[in-house]
């Protein structure tokens, strides 16, 4: 599974603005933070701020800021809002056109994935991963490893 960039970018989102407390940050500066585009950004901090994820001042010396403490902002429900199509495969999707689909065992077992991994989300709000500002300086060094290669291998039943 694979998220959208669009909801990468809206938790990303989510993150810098609750690093930086009550203070009003614009688009520009977020964008400049992860070096992404303000376009992108734009529609990302729309659609958070009619969920009810931020709130928006207009204006010259607008911006925007969470519109809720982290505690209340849950991330398996901010990827429910983002997220368009949680389809892992064709038969998921309007207009399926697999042979199979009468049949096939598969669906049963990614929707049992699908649901752990959104379950897993449930658990935790924007206040279980909240960096400090400090945290958005440019790192040196090596990167950790990320992904299922991060993650010791379950044994098979």
């Amino acid at each position: 599974m694979r998220l959208t960039t669009f909801s990468d970018y809206a938790l990303r989102v989510l993150m810098y603005a609750a690093s930086t407390g009550d203070r009003l940050i614009t688009i520009e500066e977020t964008a400049k933070v992860y070096n992404v585009s303000r376009t992108h950004l734009m529609k990302v901090v729309n659609i958070l701020a009619r969920a009810g994820y931020i709130k928006g001042v207009r204006g010259r010396l607008g911006g925007f800021t969470l519109a809720k403490p982290p505690e209340e902002i849950n991330l398996g429900a901010v990827l429910r809002t983002t997220e368009a199509d949680f389809s892992l495969v064709e038969c998921f999707a309007t207009g399926n056109q697999c042979v199979l689909t009468n049949t096939c065992r598969l669906p049963q077992i990614l929707n049992e994935a699908l649901g752990s991994f959104i379950t897993t989300l449930d658990r935790y709000t924007l206040a279980d991963i909240v960096l400090t500002k400090r945290d958005f300086a440019p790192r040196r060094g090596p990167k950790r490893l990320r992904g299922p290669d991060a993650v010791a291998p379950r044994p098979r039943r």
